[in-house]
């Protein structure tokens, strides 16, 4: 993919000018901030919980045992003439 550059900026911008108008230009693009911003903070956090276990030693944990898997054979049909 190619690298995005002013004029395709302008034209994304004046493309968003048109649908959403001069009035919803700043409320969509501060809550864009605002979602990006939760998003980095929680993949930040993320990060750091699985950083920090894995220099803590491992710690016994319950697993959740599944049920097995049962195979039901499928009947061999008898080809059609």
């Amino acid at each position: 993919m190619p690298n995005i550059g002013v004029p395709e900026l302008l034209v994304i911008l004046i493309v968003a000018l048109i649908v959403f108008g001069p009035r919803k230009l700043p409320e969509l693009g501060k809550s864009l901030g605002q979602g990006l911003r939760e998003f980095r903070k929680s993949t930040s956090a993320v990060t750091d919980e699985l950083r920090r276990g894995l220099d803590t030693p491992a710690q016994d944990v319950p697993v959740a045992v599944t049920p097995a898997v049962q195979v039901v054979p499928v009947p061999e049909q008898s080809p059609r003439a």
